[in-house]
């Protein structure tokens, strides 16, 4: 088969290379459509390899049909030769085929196309933990989602809508700002024109603190804007791309019993893994299948474009997701 291999001078080459074999407990997916992350690009530039035992080329989030399936697979799951299904990888999802154990599977939820399925394990999976397990927002509570023109935001921000919440995010510009207008953000800030914090204190004085923040900027923003959430509140980083160091007040943080707290998908457990995506499957994927939600899909290139296609998110060009097609 063919796979996206990281060559001389961080370049993509679509490549042969050996197909994967399957272990007993796993199915044989081909690959329809990847979704690009981040971490494809910080996987390029070779500071995130792939974990171990994963391929060692990029793509973290794919759809596609399932060819073959291992011998326990009967016994351990419903899944079947000719079922469409997405799924969430270690890496390896920019190529024609992938071996994938059978509990990091979902169905395509009904009315979805394959690409747009592919645009969902990875943000989705994100979002969701980190808003309602490790954020415990409920319907009611303000979240607030930096960075809301990102792929992960344009899956966040109508996931907590969708659940009752109400949504800060903020942006670069007003133009940006217009742009995302659709994901239904409550109120969208210009962190170039206006100061975060400054919102925040506003809010929380006029009784609309934030619960929970999903939080992939921190830096200097994560300590001036701390102050203002709510009693109990939970700051969620999940990543540092504004900085990794702030001056955080700590009167706040014990007056109000705040917590801050550190998170990452890709380290957690195969078994966690396996039951937040099962918990999608059973509590948001009728979300997607009523229309209440809907994928958020930029642009869609083919697979030899991969390079191109990053670009996009370099560039921060894109609101919702990229996604690569790899075969009809």
């Amino acid at each position: 088969m063919k796979a996206m291999l990281v060559g001389e001078n961080e370049s993509l080459v679509w490549t042969d290379v050996e197909d994967p074999i399957i272990k007993d407990d796993e199915v044989l997916v081909k690959i329809h459509a990847a979704a690009l992350n981040r971490a494809d690009i910080l996987q390029r530039k070779g500071t995130y390899p792939s974990p171990e035992g994963c391929p060692q080329w990029p793509g973290l989030e794919i759809a596609g049909e399932i060819t073959e399936i291992g011998k326990d697979i009967p016994t351990l799951s419903d899944w079947k030769t000719g079922d469409k299904v997405c799924a969430l990888l270690g890496g390896g999802g920019y190529a024609e085929y992938a071996a994938v154990k059978y509990d990091m599977l979902m169905p395509v939820p009904n009315g979805l196309t394959l690409e747009e399925a592919a645009s969902l394990p990875e943000a989705y999976a994100t979002s969701y933990l980190n808003l309602f397990i490790e954020g415990h927002l409920e319907a009611g509570q303000t979240a607030f989602i930096p960075a809301g023109a990102s792929g992960l935001a344009s899956a966040a921000i109508p996931l907590a809508k969708a659940f009752g919440a109400r949504v800060i995010t903020s942006v670069l510009s007003d133009e940006i700002a217009e742009r995302i207008k659709g994901l239904g953000a409550d109120i969208i800030i210009n962190s170039t024109t206006q100061n975060t914090a400054e919102i925040l204190a506003k809010e929380e004085k006029e009784g609309r603190p934030v619960n929970v923040s999903m939080d992939c900027l921190s830096g200097e923003m994560l300590g001036e804007s701390l102050p203002y959430m709510a009693r109990g509140g939970y700051w969620v980083v999940i990543s540092t791309l504004a900085g990794t160091e702030t001056k955080l007040m700590l009167r706040p943080l014990l007056t109000k019993g705040l917590h801050v707290v550190g998170s990452m998908l890709r380290n957690r457990t195969p078994k966690f893994k396996a039951e937040l995506l099962a918990t999608l499957v059973e509590k948001v994927w009728c979300k997607f299948e009523s229309g209440e939600l809907k994928p958020s899909v930029y642009k869609v290139l083919p697979i030899e474009k991969a390079k191109e296609a990053q670009a996009i998110l370099e560039r921060g060009e894109n609101v919702g997701k990229v996604v690569l097609k790899v075969s009809d």
